[in-house]
């Protein structure tokens, strides 16, 4: 439906959504508020979106922080275009940077105070609702054979973009908390943030000092 209509609703804002982009899911608001709760609005932060897709987190935050400069990253063009007019809808592309990008890969040389992603988190072998499966873009949704490729990834990528003290937030898929928990071992302050089943929806850890 939200495909036939152009767009849906998201951190109470609306967004221009296309076959290219995954529809971004109330689930992943949590992610945003985690975020918010370890930034203040007075801050001059730099955050960088891993995935952006439709710019849904990207644009949140840069509505809710007003001195946040953002960096927003995806591996294909036709999605940054989505993700920069829905930027523009909002009146905040003078604050985020839209890179093409293989996660962190286009970025080694920068630093940011936050990094956060809604990463593909699904293993290969998965059964989906057919709305999904047949209709949402599979390089958003399928990870590999156990679902936590883009993690091992990712973690590393964000260990070295990160400043000390920065922070690491990542939604996550049913079932891989304790996957997620080994693969941060050597970071701080890892805890999880549940969604309103109480299911963990977002990892959360911390850059050693």
């Amino acid at each position: 439906m939200q495909y036939i209509l152009g767009e849906t609703e998201f951190y109470g804002l609306t967004f221009k959504v296309t076959p290219e982009v995954l529809i971004p899911r109330p689930e992943t608001e949590h992610l945003v508020e985690a975020a918010l709760e370890r930034v203040s609005r007075a801050a001059s932060v730099r955050i960088c979106d891993v995935g952006t897709g439709s710019g849904a987190i990207a644009v949140a935050l840069a509505q809710k922080l007003p001195r946040a400069q953002l960096t927003a990253v995806d591996l294909s063009p036709a999605v940054l275009a989505v993700a920069g007019e829905n930027a523009e809808r909002h009146r905040v592309e003078g604050r985020i940077r839209f890179v093409e990008s293989n996660l962190l890969d286009g970025l080694r040389d920068e630093r940011f105070d936050l990094v956060l992603s809604n990463p593909p988190y699904v293993r290969d072998d998965e059964v989906l609702e057919v709305q999904v499966r047949d209709y949402e873009p599979h390089a958003a949704l399928f990870a590999g054979p156990t679902g936590l490729e883009v993690y091992q990834r990712l973690i590393p990528q964000a260990h070295e973009a990160l400043v000390p003290g920065g922070w690491l937030l990542m939604e996550i898929g049913h079932g891989q908390r304790s996957a997620l928990a080994e693969l941060l071992a050597d970071w701080e302050n890892v805890n999880f943030k549940d969604d309103l089943q109480g299911i963990p929806r977002v990892a959360i850890a911390q850059r050693r000092a």
